[in-house]
């Protein structure tokens, strides 16, 4: 029974890191950059949903989406104004301007909240014992919604016109194009599937730890980039499974390990897997025309 209860919190963990790990490996296979500032979009989300929360008193549903649209203006936003004019630049140039764009995100929410803020319960506590086995409300909304967002996301990056435009940017961006196909336009509606997806996530993650500060995004950014880099980056399946094997790790380690072992375990068993497979467990070499 011990061992399922702790298959359940790896399940609410991991579906937080694969929602974050998402918007890293879609951004990265369409336009090959790491948007180090990713992590603090997931932040901005949970802060977002704390001020709809506790100043306008709305209730979760209307919090989730306000958070989700807000945070996807804003990553649209970031993309046009910051990336866009360095995409002809040395990958340097991008990699520092979104760390750029992290510590601005980063001190904006320290300029207003500069202390932990505790969140609006806004879910019911409800908890389930079913033979010894304790889940909660908030456990089954948070796995059953990041599994069905991932559908969602696989489904449209595979089966329609739109996800058939990002799977060919990523193959051949010079060519598509002349195909007459809006690379811009693309490349805007990835930001915006991405940083949504990690809006919810803030928003799920503030509700499962009620305290959030602007900091909380450059630890959980950074485990959510590794599980992306494990899977494979540029891949989505592979984001997911990421997600979900760090979450083990750390879960299981936790539970019969002292907790400080946690990361060190963690990171040194992702580090073995990355020696076999460098390019990530469902990630593929790709070969660059020279």
């Amino acid at each position: 029974m011990y061992v399922i209860q702790q298959l359940i919190n790896v399940l609410q963990l991991g579906s937080v890191y694969a929602l974050i790990a998402l918007g890293y490996t879609m951004v990265y296979g369409i336009i090959r950059l790491i948007n180090f500032a990713h992590g603090d979009l997931f932040m901005v989300g949970a802060f977002i949903s704390f001020v709809v929360a506790a100043y306008l008193k709305l209730p979760f549903i209307p919090t989730l989406l306000i958070s989700i649209v807000a945070v996807a203006m804003l990553g649209v936003s970031i993309e046009r104004l910051a990336y866009k004019p360095l995409r002809q630049a040395p990958r340097v140039s991008a990699v520092i301007t979104a760390l750029g764009v992290g510590l601005f995100l980063e001190n904006l929410i320290l300029l207003f909240y500069p202390y932990p803020r505790p969140v609006p319960t806004l879910l019911p506590k409800i908890v389930w014992n079913l033979g010894g086995i304790s889940i909660s409300f908030l456990q089954v909304l948070i796995i059953g919604l990041s599994l069905f967002l991932m559908l969602i996301l696989d489904l449209i990056v595979r089966r329609t016109m739109v996800g058939m435009a990002m799977r060919a940017i990523s193959w051949n961006k010079t060519i598509v194009p002349l195909m007459g196909v809006s690379v811009d336009k693309i490349i805007s509606i990835t930001f915006a599937l991405g940083t949504g997806l990690g809006a919810v996530a803030g928003v799920m993650y503030s509700q499962a730890f009620p305290v959030i500060d602007p900091y909380m995004g450059i630890l959980i950014g950074w485990q959510a980039f590794i599980c992306a880099v494990v899977g494979g980056i540029g891949n989505i399946r592979g984001a997911m499974l990421g997600g979900y094997i760090l979450a083990a790790v750390q879960i299981m380690v936790v539970a019969f390990l002292p907790s400080t072992y946690r990361d060190f375990v963690a990171f040194t068993l992702l580090l073995v897997i990355l020696t076999f497979r460098p390019y990530g467990i469902l990630g593929k070499p790709q070969a660059e025309k020279v």
